[in-house]
């Protein structure tokens, strides 16, 4: 479903980030009285009123600097505005208007965007007060208050009639295992599902950006059914200049989600750039299995080989569940061993554990190293039990396990993909304290802890 868009847009600190979280009701923006805490753009889906869902953008704080900062906010901004459907001009009652407002109402007038002129920091004021904001030419001021919660619903009423209504797209049937092949333009993700295919199901070239929509293609081997979900190169945000390649980059995320198993393909030539660590941040978030492959590997020389694999460990230690494979797509070697791990890998993310087994490798987890004491108080891991799957899914219940420390729980989760033998899948915990029976009863004293109580006390003022 292809939602309606809000862009949240206007200098640093007037309160972007706190309408955003407000909508959003989240803390998914950073907030700070610091100026230029934003600088990429945040999307969330939000429900703006009931049954209408729709998506808001936070971007940064636009100025007059020129500088290369400033410069790759004001392209993140435009970026949004391409995408969005209503604007949010956010001023602040506070500071009143000033030169920076209305330079940028002036950029906005000439964009003919449906806008809204929404007034932040407005607890107290008057309409009176407010009077100045009409000289920006953007109508009528919405006041609200972002950080207390005040004038939302007003501001909601009046975008609700401006918002265009959602179009269902035609979900894509998927068959057996769902396999995305992630990666940044031009590292050969065409060329290597053409090679799997055996044929040139999908256009390559060498040339960055050739794949834009996300293109699925079921397809059986020995038996077992896949869907390859052929994905768009993700690219850094500043550097996507067409407003079909930011649709593209929203397919590709909602690939991820909907497959079992990623393929994040790398060039060998470059090996782990910011990108690709970005890529393997948001697999690793979504908590999908994972495989990580090498192409062009042919292209290179002993000694090159030896300082990727070298790089690789150190860099790609915080996917180290992902096993590494090296191949190269154009000359077709490896690329069979690849289905081997592929089928591993969506076994062990939908595998389902008996919760005696659990507790059993539980135990001995405690028995190797005892939880560490968090505010002198003692963590007890009580019991556990699988609670989901794709990625695999562990309740543990116990006391104080609300601040459990995160290099406990890294403990755990690696003790625990050795014990169960998993590979190219991550595992997620949830911890659950259980509710103290006291909480909230007083104590009732007998009477004679009533007469120690009154002794001990008139003993207390004698001494003072």
């Amino acid at each position: 479903m292809s939602l309606p868009v809000i862009s949240l847009v206007g200098r640093p600190n007037v309160g972007k980030s706190t309408l955003f979280n407000r909508l959003s009701k989240s803390r998914q923006a950073l907030v700070s009285d610091f100026e230029g805490l934003t600088r990429d753009r945040q999307y969330a889906t939000i429900d703006l009123d009931d049954g209408v869902p729709c998506s808001i953008i936070d971007t940064g704080g636009l100025t007059n600097e020129n500088n290369m900062i400033d410069s790759g906010i004001h392209g993140q901004v435009l970026s949004a505005l391409d995408e969005s459907d209503v604007v949010y001009f956010i001023v602040s009652a506070r500071d009143g208007v000033t030169a920076l407002d209305h330079e940028l109402a002036r950029q906005l007038r000439r964009l003919k965007l449906t806008l809204i002129l929404v007034c932040n920091k407005a607890e107290g004021s008057t309409p009176a007060s407010l009077a100045e904001f009409y000289e920006l030419g953007l109508g009528e001021p919405v006041p609200i208050s972002a950080e207390h919660g005040k004038g939302i619903e007003e501001l909601v009423d009046l975008t609700l009639p401006l918002l265009p209504a959602p179009t269902d797209d035609i979900e894509p049937e998927i068959e057996g295992i769902a396999v995305a092949v992630l990666g940044r333009p031009n590292v050969g993700k065409s060329t290597l599902i053409n090679r799997i295919l055996g044929e040139d199901r999908v256009l390559a070239l060498d040339l960055p950006g050739t794949t834009r929509d996300t293109i699925f293609i079921p397809f059986e081997r020995n038996d077992q059914l896949y869907t390859l979900i052929d994905t768009a190169g993700i690219r850094r945000k500043r550097s996507v200049d067409h407003k079909i390649e930011k649709f593209s980059i929203l397919k590709a995320i909602e690939a991820i989600e909907n497959c079992h198993v990623v393929i994040l393909i790398l060039d060998a030539s470059e090996g782990v750039t910011e990108q690709d660590a970005t890529l393997l941040g948001m697999v690793a978030d979504k908590g999908r299995a994972l495989l990580i492959v090498n192409n062009k590997w042919d292209g290179l020389d002993e000694y090159q080989k030896s300082e990727v694999k070298r790089k690789l460990d150190i860099k790609l230690s915080f996917v180290n569940y992902a096993s590494v494979h090296y191949i190269s797509a154009l000359h077709g070697s490896g690329v069979g061993k690849l289905f081997g791990p592929i089928n591993k890998a969506y076994e062990n993310a939908g595998a389902k554990f008996g919760t005696p087994m659990l507790n059993e490798i539980l135990a001995k987890a405690n028995e190797g190293h005892q939880p560490p004491p968090v505010a002198g108080r003692r963590l007890k891991l009580k019991y556990i039990h699988q609670s989901g799957f794709f990625p695999p899914t562990f309740t543990v219940h116990g006391n104080h396990l609300h601040s459990i420390p995160n290099a406990y729980g890294r403990y755990l989760q690696n003790f625990f993909t050795s014990a169960l033998g998993l590979t190219n899948t991550p595992i997620k915990f949830e911890f659950k304290s259980g509710e103290n029976p006291f909480k909230d009863k007083k104590n009732k004293l007998s009477e004679r802890q009533i007469q120690k109580r009154r002794r001990m006390m008139k003993f207390t003022k004698k001494k003072k």
